[in-house]
């Protein structure tokens, strides 16, 4: 390409003249102006532009995120301290330290925070659910892991267990995560029925009735924690897994056979 004729300094330069019947393009090696303009765009550009439009999306994205999380542990803290009905959402904006208006950016409402806070940490809470169900260990092993897992989320985090426990359970607006919920529940009905296939439980009890028993007792024992209503120390939690295994268990399993 001729780069006399593409210089920011030839503004008035004219194609170089070509003989009769000859358009510009048709000489080896010799673009018309129009084309240069596009392939000196495609190498120019091209390497330069995009992975640094890349690399601010994506600590754009990344900021986002951080943000996002710093709200929701937040709103966590605010609605176990001063419960979810009595708090505002300028008391969490002020406990994350941002800007009230930057919230709205991220949650339109804080009832669509507390069932964000419910989703994303019962989605967690699944999702180990379902680890102890396809391990190889047998049905009553895999109930003693869910319960530990149930349980030891009050010594991990009190502020959140408090919050699912008094808001979560109790919140109207809710309601549409009634699939969310059920999961769990089919969850400890399949190891149920896993126990009753392989002969450890007992075949003529209902596992769906049986799951359900086996939740509420975890439940109302962590809702004697919240309330503070029982001891929750280390030695106490580990008490509490075992007396719960125990008591579900050891009405579940068959006859003959002798529960882990």
């Amino acid at each position: 390409i001729p780069l006399g004729r593409l210089h920011a300094h030839h503004a008035c330069a004219q194609p170089a003249e070509l003989a009769p019947g000859i358009r510009a393009g048709q000489i080896p090696g010799q673009l018309d102006d129009q084309e240069a303009g596009k392939r000196l765009r495609r190498v120019v550009h091209r390497p330069y532009s995009e992975p640094i439009l890349t690399d601010r999306s994506i600590a754009s994205r990344e900021t986002a995120a951080e943000k996002r999380r710093l709200i929701l542990a937040a709103a966590v803290r605010v609605f176990a301290r001063d419960g979810y009905h009595t708090s505002r959402v300028g008391d969490i904006a002020e406990e994350a330290g941002i800007a009230h208006g930057l919230l709205y950016h991220y949650f339109p409402s804080k009832e669509q925070v507390l069932a964000t806070v419910f989703r994303e940490n019962w989605g967690e809470l699944l999702e180990a659910f379902r680890r102890v169900e396809e391990s190889d260990e047998p049905a009553d092993e895999q109930l003693r892991g869910i319960a530990k897992i149930l349980l030891r989320s009050w010594r991990n985090d009190p502020d959140l267990v408090t919050v699912m426990v008094r808001e979560v359970a109790r919140s109207p607006h809710l309601q549409g995560q009634v699939d969310e919920i059920r999961e769990g529940f089919l969850t400890i009905q399949r190891v149920i029925e896993r126990g009753q296939a392989d002969g450890v439980f007992r075949a003529e009890l209902d596992p769906r009735l049986a799951s359900w028993i086996f939740y509420g007792g975890l439940e109302e024992i962590l809702t004697g924690w919240v309330l503070g209503q029982l001891p929750d120390g280390d030695e106490e939690v580990a008490r509490a897994e075992r007396t719960i295994v125990d008591v579900v268990c050891g009405g579940l399993t068959a006859r003959g056979v002798v529960s882990a």
